[in-house]
């Protein structure tokens, strides 16, 4: 691990104040002076559990961490279930989101979707926030022996013609097929949630849908996140149909493992056919991934087995495999198909 400095902010203004002047010696640069929040020399602390990894196998070197964790004990840490909405501050603990008796109740998706993420110890200590911000498992990206486009723009993709077992058959392109392993943003996504933002230039909420970024020509360029800018809070909105949500997760052990293909679904039903519905993948994806075709084939359909099928078909009829992941275009489907039918079976 290289040499970096540490600070603790006592409050969100400390914190941006912090970032914004890491690395630079001349004071703030402009938030587009660094693309691509990973790449910035100042790093928000909450957990850890994720970024001191990747510290230690010198795959990120920030020049100064901020200690957000005392933002803990105002509204980032609070959960807030109300007549409309759902609240989860950046900085709530996988497992006290999880373990929220409402939460679970009325969105059993993101309650699922946690508990079957890492193990209880560090879902103990990883936070939401920066949970959804954690970065690929790729072992081209977690090692500097191997040519990455991810993490050194312009080297080169190892995954391409390496072991790509893991890797994604969505959302890929010719510079990068590094999946996304995450499990909670998958659910958020499903559910139509927000992402609340505070950086230097100020607060800004947009759909969780648009946070992430495909890799495209810049696979380094993971989120639209600016320099200094944090995520603060998630926002769910409470729908009724949403108690008919569950998330799905296929992997190569049942403990502590990340999904080889899983998918977060819910469903408005009436009268047998779907009125509306939220589906999102993961573990087949290089980002958090809206199954947009598969909504659309289902919308005013009455659900069977064939129909499942057929909306999952229409999901990856644009997927791209390797060599070693092409299993992943049969179990994504089935894993689809099973949670929608699993769905549609769960009583309001």
């Amino acid at each position: 691990m290289r040499p970096f400095a540490y600070t603790r902010a006592a409050d969100p203004a400390a914190a941006i104040h912090a970032a914004g002047r890491g690395g630079s010696p001349s004071g703030y640069a402009p938030a587009a002076a660094i693309v691509g929040h990973a790449a910035a020399p100042a790093q928000y602390l909450g957990g850890g559990t994720t970024l001191l990894d990747l510290m230690k196998l010198d795959v990120m070197r920030p020049e100064l961490l901020v200690d957000i964790n005392p933002l803990a004990d105002g509204e980032a840490g609070r959960i807030e279930a109300g007549a409309d909405t759902l609240r989860l501050g950046a900085l709530v603990s996988m497992a006290d989101a999880a373990d929220h008796p409402e939460v679970a109740r009325d969105w059993p998706a993101l309650a699922q979707s946690l508990a079957l993420a890492a193990s209880p110890q560090l879902r103990n200590m990883a936070r939401l926030g920066g949970n959804v911000l954690q970065r690929t498992r790729c072992p081209y990206f977690r090692s500097t022996d191997w040519p990455c486009n991810k993490r050194s723009p312009g080297s080169g993709c190892a995954a391409m013609e390496g072991q790509n077992r893991l890797h994604a058959v969505l959302g890929t392109s010719d510079h990068c097929i590094a999946s996304y392993p995450g499990d909670f943003a998958n659910a958020l996504l499903a559910l139509d949630a927000q992402v609340e933002l505070l950086g230097p230039e100020g607060a800004r909420t947009m759909p969780v849908q648009q946070l992430h970024r495909q890799p495209g020509e810049r696979p380094q360029v993971e989120t639209v996140l600016a320099r200094g800018e944090m995520i603060t809070a998630f926002t769910v909105p409470r729908r009724p149909w949403f108690r008919r949500s569950l998330y799905l997760k296929v992997r190569d052990r049942e403990s502590y493992a990340f999904a080889l293909a899983s998918a977060a679904v819910a469903l408005d039903m009436a009268d047998g056919q779907v009125a509306r519905s939220g589906i999102a993948l993961g573990g087949v994806a290089t980002l958090p991934w809206r199954a947009a075709a598969a909504e659309k084939a289902l919308l005013g359909r009455r659900l069977t087995a064939k129909v499942a099928e057929e909306a999952a078909e229409a999901e990856f009829a644009e997927a791209v495999a390797h060599e070693h992941n092409a299993f992943k275009l049969d179990l994504g489907r089935q894993v689809l198909a099973r949670a929608i039918l699993q769905a549609a079976d769960l009583e309001l």
